[in-house]
C-alpha cells in the first residue's frame, strides 16, 4: 500500500474531494466524485468513458492541480508500442559506450555496462510508476479507444501490479501508486482485461443546470442571464437526432468566449449563424442548421 502520507488530504471524504475539485473550477456530480475516491482509497485504476469534450481528460487535469501532483499523460494513437508508452533503450548512447570500451572491456563487462540505467529512456507509465516519492502521481492515460487492442495487453502489469518488469533489469515497481485515469470516447470496445482491472465511470452530457455552472466557472465575466441563454441554446441544438456530431462542453466553453470576445450579450441571429462553427464541426450540420434551422432553434423558450 501506498504510504498515507502521500494521499492527498482531499480524498478521506468524498465531500472534501468535491470541494478541492470545485476550486480548481471543476463541476463534478457525487456519482462521479465517488467513483474518483474509491479509486484513491482502494489504489485501483478509474476507466471513465463518455462523449467526447464533456471532461473526462479535465478531471485528470483537476485532481493534479488540486493535490500538487504531476500530471503524467500518455495520449494513445494507432500504433502505440512499449517503446513510447513503457521504456526504451538508448542505443545510440550504447553503440558509443561500445565503441569507446571495446578494447579495455570484455563482452560481458560490456552487456553488463550498456543495459544499466543510465542507459534506459523512461517513458510515461515507468514515469508514473517511479515517481517522485512525494504526492502521488496523476498518470492520464487518454483516449484509450485510440489504441489498438493489442496495447491493451501491454497495460496489464500496471494496471493490475503496478509494476514493469524490463527483462535486463528485472521488476520495477511503484513505491508510491498513481492515482490512474483512464479515458475512452468509446469509438471502440475496450477488452474486459482491461475493464476488470479498473473502477468505471460514465460522463454524459451535462442538463442545463450544470452546463449553466460549467459556463459561470470557466468563462469569466460571463452574465448568468447569458449563460442561461448559450446553454438552452446548445441543450435544443444538441438534442436534435440528425446530428452527425453533437457538440460538446468545450465546444459551449468555446463558443461562449467568441461571443464574448465579440461584444455580444445575448443571442442574435447574425453573430449565433457566424459562429455556429464553433458548435457544430460537420460540414453537413453546419450547412444545414445555418440554412434552415437557426430561426426555430432561437425561437424556441
Amino acid at each position: 500500500m501506498t504510504d498515507p502520507s502521500s494521499t492527498p488530504p482531499f480524498a478521506e471524504s468524498i465531500d472534501g474531494l468535491m470541494e478541492a475539485l470545485s476550486r480548481q473550477q471543476y463541476v463534478i456530480e457525487r456519482g462521479l466524485a465517488t467513483a474518483v475516491f474509491l479509486a484513491l482509497r482502494l489504489e485501483k485504476p478509474l476507466l471513465i468513458e463518455g462523449e467526447p469534450g464533456c471532461g473526462k481528460t479535465e478531471i485528470a487535469k483537476a485532481l493534479a492541480a488540486a493535490s500538487g501532483a504531476d500530471l503524467i499523460r500518455l495520449q494513445c494513437y494507432e500504433g502505440l508500442d512499449a517503446s513510447a508508452s513503457l521504456y526504451e533503450w538508448d542505443y545510440p548512447r550504447q553503440l558509443l559506450e561500445i565503441r569507446l570500451h571495446e578494447r579495455d572491456r570484455t563482452t560481458a563487462e560490456l552487456e553488463t555496462e550498456i543495459y544499466a540505467e543510465r542507459f534506459l529512456l523512461r517513458r510515461p507509465l515507468l514515469r508514473a510508476l517511479e515517481g517522485s516519492g512525494g504526492v502521488r502521481p496523476v498518470l492520464l492515460i487518454d483516449e484509450l479507444d485510440r489504441a489498438d487492442e493489442e496495447f491493451e495487453g501491454l497495460l496489464l502489469e500496471v494496471l493490475s501490479d503496478f509494476q514493469v518488469t524490463i527483462p535486463e533489469l528485472g521488476t520495477i515497481r511503484a513505491q508510491t501508486i498513481p492515482l490512474v485515469i483512464l479515458t475512452s470516447n468509446r469509438t471502440r470496445e475496450l477488452g474486459d482485461a482491461v475493464k476488470r482491472r479498473c473502477l468505471y465511470a460514465y460522463i454524459g452530457y451535462p442538463n442545463a443546470e450544470k452546463e449553466v455552472e460549467i459556463l459561470r466557472r470557466r468563462v469569466p465575466h460571463l452574465p448568468e442571464q447569458f449563460a442561461r441563454e448559450i446553454a438552452s441554446f446548445v441543450q435544443r441544438l444538441r438534442s436534435q437526432e440528425d446530428l452527425a456530431k453533437r457538440p460538446g462542453v468545450a465546444e459551449t466553453l468555446d463558443w461562449a468566449a467568441a461571443l464574448l470576445a465579440l461584444g455580444e450579450s445575448s443571442l442574435r441571429p447574425g453573430p449565433v449563424g457566424e459562429t455556429l462553427g464553433l458548435l457544430l464541426k460537420d460540414a453537413h450540420d453546419l450547412e444545414t442548421y445555418r440554412r434552415d434551422r437557426l430561426p426555430t432553434l432561437l425561437a424556441a423558450p
